[in-house]
């Protein structure tokens, strides 16, 4: 799957260069971003594939240093599962 990393977004295109999965995480003051958005086309659901933008996501953050404030409700649960990537996530 070749995810498409932007400064503040993580997506993926379909072959007709449609967006089908994206995760984005505006920047909101300085080292901290929030993941305010997630969403994954009904064709491709149930693949694992926001799981994955997550992943994506927490490397991203990680190689530059960021913390994430949570907004997105489907980021919230996914961090509640995955403690061992609870290091970047903002505890304000």
């Amino acid at each position: 799957m070749n995810f498409i990393h932007e400064q503040n977004k993580i997506y993926l295109n379909d072959s007709d260069n449609h967006m089908v999965a994206v995760v984005t995480f505006p920047k909101v003051k300085d080292n901290v971003v929030t993941i305010d958005h997630t969403f994954v086309d009904g064709s491709l659901r149930g693949q694992g594939i926001a799981g994955k933008l997550m992943e994506e996501t927490v490397a991203q953050l990680r190689e530059n240093n960021l913390k994430a404030k949570l907004s997105c409700s489907y980021a919230v649960k996914w961090f509640e599962e995955h403690p061992e990537c609870g290091d970047v996530v903002e505890n304000n």
